[in-house]
């Protein structure tokens, strides 16, 4: 649970810059490829010297068949020159910094004839085609209009997003009828904007769901009971220094939201176990069954079931029916909308708070 704390905390501060780890991007791509043959793909939160989305995208390029790479950030980089460095000059780099800007790639060829794509022909193209690198008029929000018109000209938009806009975001992807791929907290799922998506087979989940590790600026605030000499205790409250300096949050629930079609999405869950009332207790004013484990769902109970939100996950539409979503945290918030407590061995409202439930129901085979 900490990550969770960790990342409602963040949200609160709008400290929304966690850059994206180059492992987990190849790790959840991986699963995508064919679904870019001959697109151009646009990550809109993404300095193109600093993101590992960029960097996978351009060492990618010819593999994936690409037609076309754009990038545009907002500002300046936060954790500038520290991901993905293209350029060894100080002065370069601080004036590349004061400003937004965007990067347009075409093709990707090898130009140092080493017989590989690397970041030294990625380099050559930026310092060398001056039609690839320009400075955006306005601070490159992925809102501003000239983002927008960049937005109309992609077909697939891959990158990690800040999490206090989240819900704008994917509002503006589906506004503009775009596939994309994208990073973000697994409790966004409970999010009325985002679960009449789900529900409706517009947006779904990728393959990684779980606690992720992020680069986040050194800016970021600490609290003071948090010493930075003593790492197993940052560890312990989702924080690590590595031996560079670099400071990384630990976040729990992190998954990947798209509406790109993926094997797992079609996978049905093994149902084993049989419905019992004892075991299966239902809520309080609303008829449906509490299950606090995924693996745990009845096979032979019809009705409604409240699920951990970490099922859709392994949701396969086939499967089950996605009814609504259900917000168990605030025991005060349940009280004065008269749903969702479960009642002692007594019959009597416990007061223990739950977790955000999802109610399914699984359908006829």
């Amino acid at each position: 649970m900490a990550g969770n704390k960790n990342l409602h905390a963040a949200n609160k501060a709008k400290q929304d810059e966690f850059y994206t780890q180059l492992g987990d991007i190849e790790n959840e791509l991986r699963h995508y490829r064919k679904h870019f043959q001959g697109k151009t793909v646009f990550c809109n939160c993404d300095d193109p010297y600093e993101s590992n989305f960029f960097k996978y995208f351009a060492m990618n390029f010819n593999q994936l068949g690409l037609k076309k790479l754009i990038a545009t950030c907002y500002d300046g980089s936060p954790v500038a020159s520290s991901q993905l460095s293209l350029f060894d000059n100080e002065e370069e780099k601080t004036e590349r910094t004061r400003v937004p800007h965007k990067i347009v790639i075409n093709e990707v060829t090898d130009v140092n004839g080493d017989g590989a794509i690397d970041l030294a022909d990625v380099e050559w193209l930026i310092k060398n085609d001056k039609n690839v690198l320009t400075r955006l008029e306005g601070n490159g929000d992925f809102r501003s209009d000239e983002c927008v018109e960049l937005l109309k000209e992609a077909d697939i938009v891959v990158t990690n997003p800040p999490f206090s806009l989240f819900r704008e975001y994917i509002a503006q992807l589906i506004e503009y009828k775009k596939q994309f791929l994208i990073v973000g907290n697994q409790n966004a799922i409970t999010y009325k904007e985002v679960f009449k998506l789900i529900k409706s087979n517009e947006v779904w989940m990728g393959y990684k769901c779980g606690h992720t590790l992020f680069e986040v600026p050194q800016s970021y605030s600490i609290p003071d009971f948090y010493d930075k000499t003593d790492k197993s205790k940052l560890r312990s409250n989702g924080y690590i220094v590595d031996e560079n300096g670099k400071l990384w949050r630990n976040l729990g629930n992190i998954c990947w939201f798209t509406n790109l079609d993926h094997k797992k999405r079609h996978e049905f869950l093994d149902l084993f176990k049989h419905y019992t009332p004892e075991d299966y207790p239902k809520y309080d004013n609303y008829d449906a069954i509490n299950c606090d484990l995924v693996v745990n769902i009845p096979d032979d109970y019809d009705g409604v079931i409240g699920v951990p939100i970490s099922f859709l996950d392994k949701y396969n539409p086939e499967q089950f029916e996605l009814l609504d979503a259900r917000d168990f945290t605030n025991v005060e918030r349940l009280k004065n909308k008269q749903y969702g407590l479960i009642k002692d061995a007594d019959g009597a409202i416990n007061g223990k708070p739950k977790y955000a439930r999802i109610l399914i129901r699984k359908k006829s085979n």
